[in-house]
Formats: structure tokens, sequence, C-alpha cells
């Protein structure tokens, strides 16, 4: 439902209403929008009890009434920020724990008491999970009002600080059902725990003042070009400098300390100044995305250069908002904090913002908040009860476009997960029916052929199309990256299947990969410096350093949006170098990734140049441009990185006339990924994708990647994949905390082993008197390099006994030394599980050798039911280790009700095993069947029993497609160069 910003306004109260109003302890935004929709509230002659953490001047500067009565009680923390631009994911789900969930019995005992005290008509939230449960509790219906809800914020944090914390955000998602219905502001958040929804136009204060009025008082003169910095009342701790500004500027700053020195250009805010008419005042504003600076900026017209704030996930919502009506332009922050501001600002004053929509919504709030509390009912009959939202709260949405609109702005096109219908088919192939290559005119290939690979050709006739008028901004930046009268090359990787072998590659196992049809596509151009074209920031930078100009690397990323990442990442190649110019350590190259998340993504592409400096010695000294286009989706478990590592290395290997072999070439690329990433990644997944081949399942022992073979996939049996909509990282604290109790068990077996030994010696046993084979036995186990050697028997028999549980990292330092694993660290403080973490490789390895050997195996019914009853096995072993998620637990239940059901055993056998993949909890589930029209059947049936138990459409993976090394690289050129862009196309990406 929307109700239109026409509105006749909150009409005199029939009678006088109490409301109870909320508000969460995140920043001052929300307390400031819900200022407005208070003071309309009171307007109408209403009692509004305002429960926050919020100082007391952010109300009463705006409201002077008896009616408006402020409770000091936080009931929730948002998000904890290490500073300005960083929010701690752990931090924040720790406090809010803290905060919110210890001491819940009782604050819902003191909430509906005082609720009950207050004899409240209506609770308001924005946005406290607990109100609406204390509401409830209380028997009085509860609104939110809101843009995001934090169950959907802390859904990404959980990835990161491990799956204990899931029930907060469980708990959340349940608190809110209990909300009779949203009322939802433009620039929202998916936000499935609420069962209705009413849109209004955006909550905006009013101005008091005119601009000339404010620049007047200010005393500053109209001719002075003026910027606002405005980091949500936070002090930066940065040391500006006068140089940051162009010349006729001056910048207004809030929210700084009093003893902090400001160069003349400029001037401090007093706290409580009235930031709207500043911004109305200003020529543009330089802050965080927020919704209160977003929908001011809006409001009054103001140029908004932002500069991104990590690990929130409202931002690219209203960011999105922000740059469909001109108002925005993207600040990288390492431009920030360095004071290359110039090109920005510029920049920001060239928009023409366009927001003409109404501002008028915490009126239209206040109406729908006064009728609501009179009685009327917003909400449909359709529901009934708290919705419950099993795993798909947690990180699955079903985040769709709302039903009936022509444009959605609020919505971006990337959280379409997936179409209407079921089964959708891959994109038609632009190869004709005689072979020939539409689309592709415009190049040359001097090297290379496309292999009539669909996904090639589009990307080629994507890049033909550069030269063409761009609005969105990776496009544009896109359009300015290459000079068209140079060579470039271009590679491809695909993703993987994870067939068999999983989490035990580091462990040495044997593992199974198929590589998959989707892939990543990197174009590449090394050009001298002087014939680059840079960014505009990029060139203001070379300028400020003065002398010839130095190599720059640029990349674009497509699809950047997915992940809430930056589109585009620039950095001098001198930054790889120390003063005497050699290769920085990856230590150091780690953390200048690390530095700013939002471009964090950049290393795995980037991160290759410093690799080959490292380990093969070139040296870089022209400038290199990167453009990238992943089919590979994102946090689904079929290796988006290591295809994207291996695309970019072997498009640098060839621009460069590096001739690497793929194995090797793989083993540069898990390099990026453990050091410079820093991602404890195991190496089957860069293997897969440099050397694996069309419909063979790669066989490689990791020890640490040797290669036995390609399997051929037998043509009765196939593979498909199923994603679950529940996005995985090999980041993430579960995968790392499961490899640190694997390493852990094997440094316990090898401590047993040895003392074993020890004391035979000690006893004085005569060797001939024990068999020698156990002594030798012995000997290999003490010193045993991958877990995945020991055989299943003799962990039964000797080590089972002997490996705990769990075990807290300190104690486990203090008897061990430590874990013999380069790439992650022991938490001293934390209990690691150990026993199924140690028991699954060595089991694993055995299960992969079983299923490579019945593939080969006579073809029957028996033979597809043991390889699914192996997959079977390995799912629940994963599951066991701590690394399983409700919704891959789900899809295997659906295919086992399909595999055991009565028609599917009177049709025969067809759908046999399934698995999670890769690094688990969540991605994508393998799974194991018949290669025949039924089978594909209830693979869309299983996609369609998931969708209606959770909302969210699985992503179907079928087919295969080559390794890098089987596609090798293209060589292309311009036939002809398209009328260079104008100059704003060398803005700012």
């Amino acid at each position: 439902m929307r109700i239109e910003a026409e509105s006749d306004g909150v009409s005199a109260s029939r009678k006088h209403l109490v409301f109870a109003y909320y508000v969460t302890g995140h920043g001052f935004g929300h307390a400031t929008r819900v200022t407005e929709v208070v003071r309309h509230l009171i307007l109408a002659g209403h009692d509004v009890h305002v429960v926050t953490g919020a100082p007391d001047f952010v109300f009463t500067s705006e409201i002077q009434s008896p009616r408006l009565f402020i409770r000091k009680v936080l009931l929730d923390c948002g998000a904890v920020q290490a500073d300005a631009l960083t929010v701690d994911r752990l931090a924040s789900l720790e406090k809010y724990s803290e905060t919110a969930v210890k001491p819940r019995a009782s604050i819902l005992e003191i909430e509906t008491e005082w609720l009950n005290s207050i004899k409240a008509d209506l609770v308001v939230s924005d946005v406290v999970p607990v109100a609406c449960r204390a509401a409830a509790d209380a028997g009085i219906r509860s609104v939110c009002v809101t843009n995001f809800s934090w169950d959907f914020i802390y859904a990404e944090y959980v990835m990161a600080a491990g799956i204990h914390h899931r029930s907060i955000v469980w708990q959340i998602a349940e608190d809110y059902s209990h909300c009779e219905f949203l009322i939802r502001l433009p620039g929202y958040c998916p936000m499935p725990a609420f069962r209705d929804v009413i849109d209004v136009p955006l909550v905006v204060r009013r101005l008091h003042k005119s601009a000339k009025e404010v620049r007047k008082e200010l005393g500053i003169d109209n001719d002075v070009k003026l910027v606002i910095l405005n980091f949500g009342g936070q002090p930066s701790g940065w040391k500006l400098k006068e140089d940051y500004l162009p010349e006729g500027w001056l910048c207004l700053v809030c929210g700084a300390s009093e003893s902090e020195d400001l160069p003349p250009n400029f001037k401090k805010l007093a706290k409580d100044a009235y930031t709207p008419d500043i911004i109305a005042a200003s020529d543009c504003m330089l802050g965080k995305i927020g919704y209160g600076t977003v929908s001011e900026a809006l409001a009054y017209k103001c140029p908004f250069v932002f500069v991104r704030r990590d690990y929130f996930n409202e931002e690219p919502f209203l960011r999105n908002m922000l740059e469909y009506y001109q108002c925005g332009v993207e600040m990288i922050r390492r431009d920030l904090l360095t004071g290359h501001w110039r090109p920005y600002l510029e920049r920001a004053i060239s928009l023409k913002p366009c927001y003409e929509a109404g501002i008028n919504g915490g009126e239209v709030a206040a109406h729908i908040l006064q009728e609501t509390a009179f009685g009327k009912n917003y909400a449909s009959d359709k529901l009934s009860g708290a919705r419950r939202l099993r795993d798909a709260i947690v990180l699955g949405y079903q985040l769709q476009r709302a039903p009936g609109r022509d444009i959605d702005i609020a919505i971006p096109e990337w959280y379409v997960t997936a179409e209407n219908q079921l089964g959708q088919s891959s994109p038609s192939s632009p190869v004709g029916v005689g072979g020939s290559v539409f689309g592709i005119e415009d190049f040359e290939i001097l090297h290379g052929d496309v292999q009539g690979f669909p996904d090639t050709v589009a990307f080629l006739k994507g890049l033909s199309e550069l030269g063409e008028k761009h609005t969105r901004r990776e496009r544009k930046a896109a359009s300015s990256l290459f000079n068209w009268e140079e060579d470039i090359f271009v590679a491809r990787a695909p993703g993987r299947l994870d067939v068999m072998g999983g989490i035990a590659d580091y462990s040495g196992s044997l593992v199974l990969q198929m590589p998959i049809r989707e892939a990543c596509h990197v174009a590449l151009q090394k050009v001298h410096p002087s014939k680059h074209r840079l960014w505009k920031h990029a060139q203001a930078r070379q300028n400020a350093k003065g002398g010839n100009p130095k190599a720059v690397l640029q990349i674009v990323s497509y699809g950047s949006e997915l992940s809430n990442r930056g589109p585009t990442f620039d950095m001098d190649l001198s930054d790889f170098t120390d003063e005497e110019g050699n290769p920085i350590s990856y230590e150091k190259a780690n953390k200048y990734f690390a530095q700013d998340p939002s471009q964090k993504w950049a290393a795995y592409a980037a991160g290759a140049i410093l690799v080959l400096m490292h380990e093969l010695g070139v040296r870089f000294e022209d400038s290199i441009s990167m453009l990238i286009s992943s089919a590979v989706p994102e946090g689904k478990g079929v290796s988006s990185s290591a295809s994207v590592e291996v695309a970019s290395m072997s498009a640098i290997a060839a621009a460069h006339g590096l001739n690497i072999m793929p194995r090797d070439l793989a083993l540069l690329c898990q390099k990026v990924e453990n050091h410079i990433v820093g991602a404890p990644c195991g190496v089957m997944d860069q293997m897969a994708s440099a050397c694996g081949e069309a419909n063979k399942l790669l066989a490689m022992i990791c020890q640490p990647a040797e290669i036995v073979g390609l399997v051929e996939i037998p043509n009765h049996i196939r593979f498909w994949g199923l994603d679950s909509g529940i996005r995985h990282s090999v980041g993430g604290a579960d995968y790392g905390s499961v490899r640190i109790g694997t390493f852990m068990g094997l440094k316990m077996i090898k401590s047993k082993a040895s003392e074993e030994l020890s004391e035979l010696r000690a006893d004085g046993v005569n060797y001939d008197e024990v068999e020698q084979d156990d002594i030798e036995l012995l000997k290999q186990e003490a010193s045993l390099d991958y877990l995945c050697n020991l055989l299943p028997h003799r962990y039964e028999a000797l080590y089972a006994k002997a490996i705990p549980e769990s075990i807290i990292g300190e104690t486990f330092l203090e008897q061990y030394n430590n874990h013999n694993d380069a790439v992650t660290i022991i938490d001293q403080k934390r209990t690691y599980s150990v026993r199924f973490p140690t028991i699954h490789p060595v089991y694993e390895n055995f299960r992969v050798k079983t299923f490579k050997a019945l593939l080969t195996s006579a073809t029957s019914n028996d033979q597809l039911t043991a390889l699914g009853e192996l997959l079977y096995q390995c799912h629940y072993s994963y599951g066991a280790c701590g690394l399983g998620s409700d919704g891959t637990d789900r899809l295997v239940h659906l295919v086992q009700e399909l595999q055991h059901s009565a028609a599917s055993k009177a049709e025969g056998v067809t759908l046999c095993g399934a698995k999670i993949t890769g690094g688990g909890s969540g991605g994508t589930v393998c799974v194991i069947g018949r290669n025949c029209l039924k089978s594909s059947e209830h693979i869309f049936e299983v996609q369609k029993r998931y969708k209606k138990a959770t909302g969210y459409l699985p992503f179907i993976f079928e087919g295969s497609s080559p390794g890098a090394g089987k596609f090798g690289y293209l060589k292309i050129r311009r036939r002809a160069v398209h009328a260079t862009e104008d100059d704003s196309s060398l803005s700012p990406p």
C-alpha cells in the first residue's frame, strides 16, 4: 500500500491519544526523523513519550511543548562503529547481546508495566525490536516506521562473527513480527519480518531559515563555495589541511571538538547547529550516507559527496536513490584521508539534482499513526499471527521488486535474486547457426579463439559498446578505461562445483571438482604511463606528486553492488614497492587493501601483481587497466573469488609475455587469497578454475596440488548445483575456526603418536617383539604432514579417544605451543571444536576415493545409490563440524523426499544424493542423479518447494566449461575507434 504525498495534514484529534515512540540508539538520523513525526502528532493534540538515548536537544530544539515527554532509556545499540566509517561487526553483536538479549526478561517486564502506566494507545518503533514484543505483551498495537530493520543489518555480521550469533537475528525478526504493520520510508531495505507495508514520502525536517539568512548569520559571502563536512556528528579525528579545498571554498565542520584547531578555510559549527538549514545553504555536502543526510540532500537539492561506510547494509539502497536523482558523487576513502577533494567537489557542483517527490512523510506518517490509534485497520487479513521466516531471515532473503511498480529506485536491480518463473533458461547464444559470431565485428582477434562460448562473445560485445553513452557509474568508468589504439588481452576462468572433497582440501584430501558454465572474464591493457587515460581523482593525485607520469593500476568491476563494494579501484603501482624498490611484504599488502573494506575486493585482482613480483621477480613499469566481469555469483560457494584470481592472473601473464603453466598459476593465485586477501582457503578452487576441463571432474590430491587425472562423467550421471540463498564466505568465522580445529587435531595426533613411540622405548621393548610395520606407522604418524594420510581404522584404533570434543585456544597453546597453520591464528579466548573437524578429513578422503572408483564401475541403480549415499555422508559430516545451515539442510531433505517418494520408486532412480559444498555455512548444494528428463523435472520440483518454504528461488547451476588453461587468452584490437567520450566520462567513478 502506498500513501501519496498529498495530505490534508494531521487533523485535530477527535480525542486525546497517548503514543509511546521508541527510538533506536544508532546515530542521530533516527532521532531527527522521529522528531518530525512527533511534531505533527503533538500539533494534533496528542501526548508523545519518546524513549531514546539521544540528547534532549535533538527533540527540544524543534518541539517546545508540554505534550513531549522524553524518557532516557537505551534498548538497543545499533551498529558499533570503530570510527566514523567503520562498523565493528563482532562488537555490534556482542553489545546488542549485552544491551537487549541478556536483560531481555527484565526489559519486557519493565516496558510492559511502563506502557500500561502511561495508558499508551499505540506503540511506535524506529526501529527497536523489543518494543514490538513489549507492546504485544501489554496488549497494545504497535507500528514500525523505518527504512531498514536490524535483522537485515545484523544478518551480514553473522558471517563474520559465527553461527553462534544467529539466534540474535532470529530473535530480532521474531520481535518485529509482533508489529501490526510497517510504515516504510523511501530508500528501504528488504524487511521480510513485517507482514504489511505502507509506503510514505521522505521524512524531512523543515527549514527554519533561508540560505541567504544562514550565510549572513555565519558571515559567509554569497560568492564563497560552501561544503558542509557531515559525518554523523562524530569528530573525524583527521588532521584537516588548508590545501584540501580548492581556492574560494569554505568547509563547515559538524562535530569538531572544541580543542581542535582548524585551517582558515574550515569553520566549526556549533554542536546544536540546525543542519537542514546549513545543508540547504551549502553548494554540496561531504559525509557518510545515512537516512538523515540523504533525505535532506535530496529534499534541498544539495549534491552529496559520500564515502562508503563499511558493513552497513542500509547504504546501497540509499546510495542508489541518491544516484538515481543525480545527487551523489562517491569519493574513495583514500582520497578523503589524503585531501584529494578537488575533483569530487568540482564534479558535485556540476550535478543537477532532480528529486521532485514528496517530502512530507512526517505529516503523512503521523496521520496514519493517529488513525491506527483511533482503531482503523491498515493491515490485511491474509496473514495472521507471528510470521516464521525460517533461515531466510538470517541471510537468504527473497529480495524482489515491489509488485506493480514500473520503477523502483529504492530496491536496486541487483537485489532481484531470481525470475518469477521456474527453470529459466540461460540467455540465447549469440553464435549464429553457421558458426559466425555476431556483435564483435569491432575487434580484430590477433591471438586465440572465442571457442564459440556465448559468454565470451557477450563480453566482447560489451567491450565494443563502451564507446557509447552510459549512465551507470561502473559503465561510465569502464568507458574511459582503455586506449583503443592499444592491444587488449582477455582471459576467462570458470567457477567450480565441489562434487567431493570440500574443506578436506587443506588436509591433503583427494578432491573431485567440476568447472561450471558460469565464468569470470578479465580484459586487461598495459600502456605507457604517458598514454594512460586516468580518472580525474587519479590524475589529481599524480599532479600533486609532480614529475613524469607514473604507472597506475585502474580496475572496474561490474556487478559491484552485489556485495556493496566500490565499482572501481585505482592505485599507483609504486605503492607495491618500498623506498629501495623492493616488493612490499604480503602482510603490508593485506593491510593496504583492508584499510577500505568497500575496495578490499580489488585484492583478488591487484594482488596477482604483487605475487608475481615476489615469486617470479616480475617488474611492472607500464600502467595497467583491468575490466572484470563475472557471471560466477558471489557468496554461493562456487568459487567466485578463485575465478577472479585466475582470470586476473591469466590476463596479467598474457599481457606481460609470461608463460605460466596452469598448475603453477593456480598455486600463485592461492597465495593471493591466503596472504593478500587473508582468506585461509585450500588450493582446489584455483586448480579447478585453472586446470579443469568441460564435463570432467578434476581429480587432485591437495598435497599441495597434485593432479591425478581427469575423471570422465559417465553419460548416465549428471550433477547440478542448487543455491540455498544463504551467503557463504571462506573468510567467515565458522570456516576459519573449523580449519583451526582440524590443525589442532593433527597436532594432537602427532603428539599422541610420539608418546606411543617414547613409551615403547622407555619400556625397553625389543623391536623384534613388536610388529615392525606398526612402529613404522607410528613414526609416519608422528611426522604426519596431512591429516588425510591417516587411515580411518588407524584413527579409530589409536587416536579417537585422545581427541577432545573441544578445547579453549589458550589451553591448546599451553599444551602444544602452536597448530602449525600459517594462514590462521588461534584466538586464546575462543573455544574450538576439535573432534568433528578432525574426523571429517580422515573419512572424507576415504569417501572421495570410493566415489572416484564407483564412477568407473558398472552402470546400475546400486552404483547411483552408493554414489548418492557418499554425498549424504559428506553433508552430515559438514553439519557435525558446525558448517551446515538450515537452507542447505532443507535442500538436501527435499532431494531425499523426492528420492524416496512412491512416484520416484515407480519411475526408477532419478535424484540419488546431495551435499553442501565448498566452505559450507550456506552456499550451494551439489546434487547427483540420473541424466534424464525426469531428473531435471525433479530438480525444478526441489526448486519450487524450496521457494514455497522460504520465499527464495534457488539458482540452478548446470553445465560445464573449460578452465583458464584450456581457454588460453585472446589478444584483440579495436578496428575502428569510436569518438572519445566527453570529459565527464573521466570524472571520479
